[in-house]
Parts: structure tokens; sequence; C-alpha cells
């Protein structure tokens, strides 16, 4: 009997020890680290985030990427997985984002966005539209404001929120159009200036969340699932700048 309880207290800590590997859409990045400490505090299990586009994750998860939870940036990736039979459950959503302009210079934003139409603009960083949700609605934002075409020869594409980042902070790029949850991270706040791009001009990027049907963890990925839902978890969510609600 006392072998046993051995034996059981072991595998209990070993399960513990695993950690549960979220696929995380990169406008998310920065305040999934706060809610992996938060989830951890509540319930001792560790988060592993695999950061990427939202579009590149679902390709990995397509192939049979080893991921417990998917955290994309809109609902339409997680559909697509979900009506692949890939997924336990139609997507839910978590939180609501938005869009900001960003420089580290000196140029006077606004939210008109008449500041991309200045010379000294040369290199205005997106994220791919093609695999980054925040990408396809700062080309809708554009698109909106009549400045797709005037600026298109000075876009510089990034695979993901987390390449335009680099662009900004590098200087690569002297402006960059990006998620508002990357600008309020604490170790970027006082990097340059920025301004709130809201909608109209693009819909509020809802934002799901879907438990893999190859998770090893299935009681841990719902768990967290049911994390992101609760008051603490929607405080951080807050904190970072997102909604929880589409109003």
């Amino acid at each position: 009997m006392k072998k046993l309880l051995v034996l059981l207290l072991a595998w209990s800590s070993a399960i513990q020890a695993q950690s549960l590997r979220v696929a995380v859409s990169a406008n998310a990045q920065f305040v999934m680290e706060s809610l992996g400490v938060a989830f951890r505090k509540q319930t001792g299990i560790k988060i592993e985030s695999i950061v990427n586009s939202s579009g590149k994750l679902t390709t990995q998860i397509q192939q049979g990427a080893p991921y417990d939870v998917f955290l994309s940036a809109d609902l339409d990736y997680p559909r697509t997985l979900h009506n692949q039979q890939l997924t336990t459950a139609a997507p839910v959503i978590y939180a609501y984002g938005s869009l900001v302009l960003w420089t580290l210079g000196t140029l006077p934003l606004s939210a008109d966005l008449k500041i991309l139409r200045n010379p000294a603009v040369r290199h205005i960083a997106l994220a791919n539209p093609e695999t980054a949700p925040y990408g396809e609605a700062a080309v809708s934002l554009l698109k909106y404001h009549k400045l797709l075409v005037p600026v298109q020869s000075r876009i510089v594409y990034g695979e993901s929120i987390s390449q335009v980042n680099q662009y900004v902070l590098s200087g690569a790029a002297e402006v960059g159009i990006t998620a508002k949850s990357v600008v309020l991270d604490p170790a970027l706040q006082h990097r340059g200036h920025w301004v709130d791009l809201p909608p109209p001009g693009y819909s509020p990027i809802a934002q799901g969340v879907v438990v893999l049907k190859r998770t090893s963890q299935p009681k841990a990925a719902a768990q967290f699932v049911q994390f992101l839902q609760s008051a603490a978890a929607r405080r951080i969510l807050q904190q970072f700048g997102y909604r929880t609600s589409a109003s």
C-alpha cells in the first residue's frame, strides 16, 4: 500500500511537471507571459508558449505539431481546424484586440494616419495579411483611409506582429501598425510613442481559443480555456489593452 502511494505521488508530480504547450498568435506573446504566471499559481501547471502568426501556427497544427491549445488572433483559423475535426470543440472568444500606430521617433502621430504621407516615413511595418489577422486588419484600415495605394511602395511586411515590432525597434521602419497589447507590455511602454487606431476601418479583432484533439493533457487544456474566461484572466487581458466583450 505504501509503495502504491509513493507511485501515485510520483505520477501526480510528473503530470504537474509536464508543460502545457500553447500555440499563441504573436499579438498575445506578452500578455501570455502574465497569463501563464497566473495560471501556474492557480493550478501548478506550467505553460510553454509557441509564438508565431495565426496562419503559420494553423499550418503547423494541420501538419501534426504537438500542441495542446491554440490561441488565435481571429476566429477563422480555429474554425478551419474545428471543421477539419482537429479540435475538441468550436472556438471560444477570449478577447478582442485593436491596432495602434507606433514609432520610436518624434513623428506626430494621429488616428487619421496622415503621417504616413510624410516623406520622412520611408518604411511602414505591417504584419503579412495572408497569415496574420492583425495584418489583415491593418490593410483594411489603410484602405478605409484611402492610403493603401499611396503608401504601398513603402510597406514592409513582417511574418507576424513579432517581426513588425522588430522592424520598429531596430529602426528598419519609422512606424509600424501593431497590436495595442504590444505597446502596453511593461518592457516596451516607454519605447517611443503610439496612438490608438480604433474602428471604424476594421472589425474588432475577435480572438479565439481551441483545445486540440491530439493533446495529451485534455484536463489541463480545458482548465486553461476555463481560466481565460475567469475574472483574474480578464483583468490581465484588460491591462494589455484587450477588451473582453464586443461592446
